[in-house]
């Protein structure tokens, strides 16, 4: 039962086994309900028929059914609640362990305020569930068939008084599953579109403003809004009168006891108190029907919630063994490349960056050049070929042992909203304040740092609005400082910085990279003519490779953007 528990709501272990045990006391609560019936049947027969027995008996039973129920109720709670509180606690966690081990191609294809809803709106929503809907739906599964076989036994023409309404309105119910279902993703998707576009208009609000798209953008959003609330109307609609079917049926189980006891009364088969005692079970299994097709209701409300998880769950992680390094020579051989699995961005490509050098990937934009530092650093996992960080090829390294090895700069930076300590810190999380300073300063951060409120403990926004683009780069070239890693990936490290400050950068580099295996990317080609190697790339492959002085010579790519580097830097506006 754990395991289909576990499969069925996308859960970890620990809640597929919370979920059983909930289910089980909820089951013993249903069993428990039915003894005070029993108690009170009792009374009654002795009062109309055999006569009573001694008060103390009554209050005695009552009294210990009272307590044990008491007890087990407190057990369903705490599983019901308690434990799905810890199930939720889990299950965020589990979500971002697995999420950290996806290549970055996955969230490329997600958006991530779907994602960001998914840990927190949709857990929340299946913990509501866990909490109340599953637990008594499953007991219900495991009560039903009992409690039809002992109303069946006592007597077969009114058990079937009850069962059969009962099974009806759950025959109603199951029919209109899928349509349930179909109405639930609708409703799920469509949300989630909103949801994403209010984020986009949140985020380009500066260009929706520079380009008067205000009013524009504005009713795009009512008219979302208006379509989710005539969707949701239709679909609940629909739920009501599927509720108000199954129900509707549900009630015809007092009339068909009524209108069954009475016949067999005539007959004389039983007698009024025998159907008296039946129009209790039957309104007490009556009411938990129509709990449970409410509850149905509600577990298929938070299906697509689920599906989204599993799909999280099921997407392939990044696997490996770590692995101690020891060389860090990277080589790229025959290495293929897609992003969508059709377009080629990378085809054939064999080039090899040695430790202790600086090599330069150079070529018109997408030609590939981003594309191989993201291979390198395992954000996104070569579709053909093979790139191996001294004999280890990466796909079988672990991405603990190879992020821990690599500092990247890419020219997208990334902040967070904190302070400059802290998002500096990130490169080496156990690193010091004068370590941190230390690497500020070779980055050239010193100086706009000062003018800060509150200096390196100054909070810079969100992605660092506070700051400029150059201030922003120099951020997260002192994170590669701080970090010192044997790898270093530097992706136009230089498109934000202002001269002066590139040549303050380019100084400390200088003395960071020895000993390391560093690839550089740069349009300023003047900034790489004296690295170790160079590799020219051109749609995808690698076209020349060598040193400056050779590839002036062999290399027509090369030459020719060497020559548009030089016509750029004389053009006056």
């Amino acid at each position: 039962m754990d395991k289909f528990f576990q499969r069925k709501y996308a859960l970890t272990a620990e809640g597929g086994k919370g979920l059983r045990r909930s289910t089980l006391f909820s089951f013993l609560m249903y069993i428990l309900d039915m003894v005070p019936v029993m108690i009170l049947a009792w009374f009654l027969q002795g009062l109309l028929l055999t006569g009573l027995s001694p008060w103390w008996h009554y209050g005695l039973a009552s009294l210990a059914v009272g307590v044990f129920m008491y007890y087990i109720l407190n057990l369903e709670y705490d599983a019901m609640f308690s434990a799905t509180y810890k199930e939720s606690a889990r299950l965020r966690t589990d979500l971002c362990e697995i999420l950290a081990r996806l290549p970055l191609s996955y969230f490329s294809k997600h958006n991530l305020s779907d994602l960001s809803q998914t840990i927190m709106a949709d857990v929340e929503d299946i913990e509501h569930q866990m909490s109340h809907a599953m637990p008594k739906l499953y007991a219900f599964i495991l009560f039903a068939p009992i409690m039809a076989c002992m109303l069946l036994i006592g007597s077969l023409p009114l058990g079937l008084a009850v069962v059969l309404p009962v099974s009806l309105s759950f025959i109603l119910l199951v029919l209109s599953v899928k349509t349930q279902i179909r109405g639930n993703e609708k409703i799920f998707r469509l949300l989630r579109e909103n949801s994403e576009a209010f984020q986009e208009s949140i985020e380009l609000h500066q260009e929706i403003q520079s380009f008067d798209m205000q009013e524009e953008t504005e009713q795009n959003l009512y008219e979302r809004i208006a379509a989710r609330e005539k969707l949701v109307a239709r679909e609940n609609t629909k739920a009501v009168l599927i509720y108000g079917g199954a129900t509707l049926v549900g009630y015809l189980t007092i009339p068909a006891l009524l209108i069954v006891g009475i016949a067999l009364i005539r007959q004389g088969t039983i007698n009024v108190f025998y159907l008296m005692m039946y129009l209790i079970a039957g309104i007490k299994v009556k009411d938990i029907a129509d709990m449970i097709v409410e509850q149905v209701m509600a577990v298929l409300y938070v299906k697509p919630k689920v599906d989204t998880i599993r799909g999280i769950r099921e997407s392939e992680v990044q696997e490996g063994q770590n692995v101690e390094l020891s060389n860090f020579d990277i080589s790229l051989d025959r290495t293929a490349f897609s992003y969508d699995g059709e377009n080629q961005v990378l085809a054939d490509t064999t080039f090899t960056a040695k430790q202790g050098e600086v090599t330069a990937l150079v070529g018109a934009s997408g030609c590939g050049k981003t594309s191989i530092l993201r291979l390198v650093s395992r954000l996104y996992d070569a579709t053909g070929g093979k790139i191996s960080v001294g004999q280890h090829d990466i796909s079988t390294i672990s991405t603990d042992s190879l992020f821990s090895r690599v500092s990247i700069v890419f020219q997208d930076v990334t902040l967070f909203n904190t302070s400059v300590m802290e998002n500096i810190r990130i490169g080496r999380p156990e690193a010091t304040d004068t370590e941190v300073i230390r690497a500020a300063e070779m980055a050239q951060c010193a100086d706009f740092v000062d003018r800060l409120p509150d200096g390196y403990q100054t909070a810079i926004g969100e992605n660092g609005a506070e700051l400029s683009g150059g201030e922003r780069q120099r951020l997260s070239i002192a994170r590669a400082f701080l970090k010192d890693a044997p790898i270093l990936l530097l992706d136009e490290i230089a498109a934000s910085l202002d001269v002066d400050n590139e040549e303050k950068i380019q100084k400390s580099l200088n003395s960071l990279v020895k000993g390391k295996t560093v690839i550089i990317i740069s349009h300023r080609l003047k900034s790489i003519e004296g690295v170790d190697h160079i590799v020219v790339m051109g749609k995808g492959r690698v076209e020349a490779q060598g040193k400056h002085e050779e590839l002036l010579s062999t290399s027509p790519t090369y030459t020719n953007l060497m020559e548009k580097t030089r016509m750029a830097e004389e053009f006056v506006y």
